[in-house]
């Protein structure tokens, strides 16, 4: 280790600036959550050490690490081989704030990178001695010696609720457990009582809904307000009927410790008003729309309902139109990136439906089943607020004859339903992705015969295009032989490696951040910075690398942290890899979902370039350590099809 200690005296000179180098330390997590008397012993314990530029300040050769470096001033390389390939060297750039080997010291081995000084450095240190004590005292440090940057992530979602909370004036919460809010008493009946006698329980106890339960108080259905509704209408009704013959069957269920969000998400996919609590299958609880609105105000539910019982565009586009606004809300409760993007998707395809149906209303049925699917982050469940199209059409036909006949019919309703999807919001595609296109409302017969054609005999420059259907989901209509092309897709792409190591070339055409940029994020200088297009630089290479090995795995998921979790347990990747790449993934949506706040906010063209000198010191921690995952991903993709 090549060091140069600024004098005999660097302790009595540390004493002196002590309340410079706390200052210093306040700026930057975990320090700032630390108790003061746990940062002025690194102050006290510390030695205050000068690096010249090209030094190596440690490095694996040392033997077990034994100190614990915080840069104060500088710029540090660390080098290391590539984990997924040990021919090539992965550098990591650190800057103030930033400290290392933290894993090799609580490993108590030696460092497995060699840090250099990258210019003129100065840097904070402690013994190991030291840095174990620091570890036993202070819960924070420990957090972030054992979970490194990534335990950051929930102080940042943290920051965000409080920026959303102070623009709409709330403070609450959507990530406490269904538990704590849902009727721990709820209001039962058995299968045969009337409904004379279940309706006089629900007015006695002043609930909108019964819950009938079997002898092991399982939920065998639950007769709701609506349905009483449908009971008075149908006049021959009578009331000794019993209620078990009118109740709704099976209920959704969620468990006790799923969150409020997931509760509020569960009742707007399905279209319902409550949702019973059990656990291991017995009721313990009712959680109602209306407890969600008294104590949280949210409208997640009362939009997806307003969205599908829209009677036409124009109530589609007002009640589209406070989706901004809701996004901020869910923000403010604490919902992370990837709920906000499944919310955001299942509004999408709330939209979708509903205008699928005011088209057939107004054009007619086309007298034959069909079925609408979607690609991209759609499919995936991981839409933004700014999104255009990417969808497709797939029937059953018995001939050429039928194909092109049915094709015939269903090409202008196609097209009625992508110009009206326009107007909601959901831009039509640059590229022509749409149902309205010829070459994408097909039989089943012409979609497998498509995708056969990609997968056998792929056309390298078509193939960064055609990647995209390989995200798929049927979103609305029968099946039409969807389930079965799914899985004659997966089987053909796990039954031809050659595709797999073209379409991971094709993935790899999306180049990571540039050097320059994560210079800058480094050493955050002061100045302009520059940008950054979150979705070229960011998502795209990760979801690409991650489509890449799921279909290679036969991972039918779409979604980009199931397949992560998939892969993990199939051994492809590491758990710690999966979950700092979900991670990354979910920070690099939660400041995609930000920007396109801000700029809506200040009636901004919609885009997906960030000005990177706007992120504060936190932002440009995680933002530097997302793209270094995207770095790895890709690496792992190159190393695996030796590319």
């Amino acid at each position: 280790m090549t060091e140069s200690v600024i004098s005999p005296a660097n302790r009595a000179a540390l004493g002196q600036n002590s309340q410079a180098i706390l200052a210093f330390l306040l700026q930057f997590a975990p320090f700032q959550h630390m108790e003061a008397a746990h940062c002025m012993y690194i102050i006290e314990k510390g030695l205050l050490r000068f690096y010249a530029a090209g030094d190596i300040i440690t490095q694996g050769s040392d033997g077990p690490a034994s100190h614990w470096f915080l840069i104060r001033q500088g710029l540090v390389t660390g080098q290391r081989s590539d984990p997924h390939n040990n021919t090539q060297t992965e550098e990591l750039l650190l800057s103030a704030g930033d400290s290392f080997p933290m894993a090799a010291l609580v490993g108590e081995r030696p460092t497995r990178t060699t840090y250099l000084a990258s210019e003129d450095t100065f840097c904070l240190v402690l013994d190991r001695n030291a840095f174990a004590q620091l570890l036993k005292v202070s819960e924070p440090f420990r957090a972030f010696a054992l979970h490194g940057v990534s335990s950051l992530l929930g102080e940042l979602q943290l920051q965000v609720q409080a920026q959303a909370q102070a623009s709409l004036g709330a403070h609450y919460s959507l990530t406490a457990p269904v538990s704590e809010l849902a009727l721990r008493n709820p209001v039962t009946c058995t299968p045969d009582e009337s409904l004379r006698q279940a309706v006089q329980t629900m007015h006695a106890q002043q609930v909108g809904s019964v819950v009938i339960v079997d002898h092991r108080h399982a939920p065998a259905g639950i007769f709701t307000l609506r349905d009483l509704r449908r009971v008075i209408a149908d006049s021959t009704l009578s009331l000794n009927t019993p209620v078990s013959s009118l109740m709704t069957p099976d209920p959704i269920a969620v468990a006790p410790d799923a969150s409020l969000f997931d509760a509020a998400l569960t009742m707007a996919e399905h279209h319902i008003a409550h949702v019973c609590v059990t656990n291991n299958g017995v009721l313990v609880g009712v959680l109602s729309e209306r407890d969600l609105f008294a104590l949280q105000r949210v409208d997640l539910v009362h939009l997806a309902r307003a969205i599908r019982q829209a009677d036409s565009l124009d109530a589609l586009e007002r009640h589209r139109a406070g989706l901004p606004r809701l996004v901020d809300s869910m923000l403010a409760h604490g919902a992370d990136a990837g709920q906000i993007t499944r919310m955001i998707t299942q509004l999408n395809d709330h939209t979708t439906s509903r205008v699928i149906e005011l088209v057939l209303k107004e054009q007619g049925d086309p007298g034959f089943d069909f079925a609408w699917l979607v690609f991209g982050s759609q499919a995936r469940g991981e839409q933004a607020l700014v999104t255009d199209q990417d969808n497709a059409i797939i029937f059953q036909a018995d001939s050429d004859d039928d194909t092109n006949a049915k094709r015939n019919t269903l090409l202008p309703i196609a097209q009625a339903i992508n110009k009206a999807l326009d107007r909601c919001g959901l831009t039509l595609c640059r590229g022509n992705i749409m149902a309205g296109n010829p070459d994408l409302c097909l039989s089943a017969t012409e979609w497998r015969r498509r995708f056969d054609g990609i997968i056998r005999s792929p056309k390298p420059a078509q193939l960064l295009e055609a990647s995209i259907f390989f995200d798929l989901r049927r979103l609305w209509g029968k099946d039409c032989g969807f389930d079965g092309l799914q899985q004659h897709l997966l089987a053909e792409v796990a039954d031809h490696p050659d595709f797999q190591r073209l379409l991971a070339q094709a993935a790899l055409q999306y180049p990571p951040a540039p050097g320059a940029m994560r210079t800058w994020l480094a050493k955050a200088m002061g100045g302009p910075g520059p940008e950054l297009d979150l979705k070229r630089h960011g998502l795209t290479p990760f979801t690409d690398a991650i489509r890449v090995l799921a279909l290679a795995a036969g991972i039918p998921n779409a979604c980009t942290h199931e397949r992560l979790q998939r892969l993990a347990a199939f051994k492809i990747i590491k758990p710690d890899e999966a979950t700092a790449w979900s991670e990354a993934c979910r920070y690099l949506q939660l400041i995609r979902l930000q920007l396109h706040q801000r700029q809506a906010k200040q009636q901004e063209a919609p885009s997906n370039i960030l000005q990177v000198d706007h992120l504060n010191n936190l932002q440009r921690r995680m933002l530097r350590e997302a793209l270094r995952q995207v770095r790895h991903a890709q690496a792992l993709l190159a190393y695996r099809y030796r590319l």
